[in-house]
């Protein structure tokens, strides 16, 4: 059973987790599985993976079988576990409780090399409405506070599998840094009576200095201070603090800019590996005035080192404003 522990001093909760040390990658170099027999995410391989919680298939295919272009598994190695209960409880003056929660695969395509510059748009949009049902129906485990969404392309990215995937954890806590965004933005509003993400949208739409592309429903944008080296933003225009709220014509333009976004990065930064994150409010919140959801993509381009672990100051060699050209100009 894993186990999450919380720091007394910052609030952060920690995953220790004994499942994921049995993942022979965790701690040996062994080669990524190849496309075909070796591969457990390819058609035919059903059986390498946890029994399916959704699949997106052809009429009358049968559970657990080929004919899909898109599953939804458990991880085999979770970082938290479905069953069991909290059991929240006090150790002296440190907190700890079971290490409950979900952790599942969502399998996006089955081409093994087929990323998301290579999909169709309405595949890119199914993989939106698969990220939208598993919230809706994890929501309704009262144990859960929070789900996020993520993808890791490549090894320097954190991925074991080159197979296009990402991924879903839901937490019994709101981890600290959707917190932290959470108060800033609180903290905005009950200045100024406005959400802050709003605010960033309109004024970077209207100087156009680090906008990347936009739709009718979103805008892409290089953020004010950046992190990471050609780290980009995907913000609904419209006020939005829940993701699952997406109605067909929102998915319909993510899909697109998605892609878009994607596709300019593979061509302007070679295919590098990168990690995309959807920021998204806590699971029993009410609709937030001042908390906006949105995607984050971090390419991997740089490396993080003891200056930044030490401060929490991140030290970018590239303008948000240069990055913003270089994708802009990217076909």
């Amino acid at each position: 059973m894993p186990e999450l522990r919380r720091d007394p001093v910052i609030g952060r909760w920690v995953i220790i987790s004994t499942e994921r040390g049995k993942r022979p990658s965790d701690f040996s170099k062994e080669p990524e599985p190849e496309m075909g027999k070796l591969c457990p995410f390819c058609p035919g391989n059903e059986d390498k993976t946890p029994p399916e919680i959704l699949a997106y298939g052809n009429l009358g295919r049968q559970r657990n079988k080929a004919d899909w272009w898109l599953r939804v598994v458990p991880n085999k190695f979770p970082a938290l576990q479905i069953e069991g209960s909290l059991n929240r409880k006090g150790d002296g003056m440190y907190d700890k409780m079971n290490g409950i929660g979900a952790h599942e695969v969502l399998i996006e395509t089955p081409n093994h090399k087929q990323e998301m510059p290579d999909m169709p748009d309405n595949r890119i949009e199914d993989i939106l409405w698969a990220y939208r049902d598993r919230i809706i129906d994890l929501r309704r485990d009262t144990r859960f506070e929070y789900i996020l969404i993520f993808k890791n392309k490549g090894a320097a990215a954190g991925a074991s599998l080159s197979h296009p995937h990402s991924q879903l954890i839901a937490t019994p806590m709101v981890p600290v840094r959707v917190r932290q965004e959470m108060l800033g933005g609180k903290q905005y509003y009950d200045y100024k009576e406005r959400c802050v993400y709003c605010d960033m949208i309109e004024q970077e739409l209207t100087s156009n200095e680090r906008v990347v592309a936009e739709n009718d429903h979103f805008v892409a944008l290089e953020p004010f201070a950046p992190r990471f080296p050609f780290e980009t933003w995907i913000l609904p225009k419209n006020h939005d603090s829940h993701f699952e709220d997406l109605q067909k014509p929102e998915a319909f333009n993510l899909s697109r800019i998605l892609k878009l976004v994607m596709t300019k990065i593979k061509i302007a930064l070679d295919d590098p590996p990168f990690n995309y994150i959807i920021h998204n409010s806590p699971l029993k919140d009410q609709p937030l005035p001042y908390y906006h959801w949105h995607i984050e993509i971090m390419p991997k381009l740089s490396k993080i080192a003891g200056f930044e672990w030490g401060t929490g100051f991140y030290i970018n060699p590239t303008p948000p404003e240069e990055a913003a050209q270089f994708l802009k100009e990217a076909e």
